[in-house]
């Protein structure tokens, strides 16, 4: 019986396909538990009380809507009437917080005359709410 020639040829290269596939393997292994483990330091946290606050959160929101109609929380209000609400907020709570919340389609003057409104209060602490782009 005869040979073939391709039988009795040696190989000269080796397959590492396999090994490739495992060091692949390891370096997602790796990759995953360095970030799990990077992602901040294990610390005993103190304990809140469980109990309910029994202070209201002061903050008020003033809202635009984009018909022009503004809102205190979530109470459709006039200029006037917003100003004497505030008013009487303010005089409870000097260091009132207020956010304004507007709509993209609304005219600027709206919030221009809302922000000259606290200006008029004397309200300082304020914050303009807007929406967080998403990259």
């Amino acid at each position: 019986m005869k040979k073939d020639l391709y039988d009795s040829k040696i190989y000269d290269d080796l397959n590492i396909t396999s090994m490739l596939d495992l060091a692949w393997t390891l370096l997602v292994v790796f990759i995953i538990s360095i970030t799990a483990a990077v992602q901040g330091i294990k610390v005993n946290l103190p304990k809140a009380s469980s109990a309910p606050a029994l202070e209201k959160p002061t903050t008020k929101a003033i809202t635009i809507h984009s018909s022009g109609q503004i809102y205190l929380d979530a109470y459709p209000v006039t200029l006037t009437e917003l100003e004497s609400m505030l008013r009487g907020y303010k005089a409870a709570d000097p260091n009132l917080p207020v956010i304004i919340k507007g709509d993209e389609q609304i005219y600027y003057q709206k919030v221009v005359d809302i922000l000259d409104l606290l200006q008029k209060l004397e309200i300082s602490q304020l914050g303009l709410v807007t929406q967080k782009v998403v990259k």
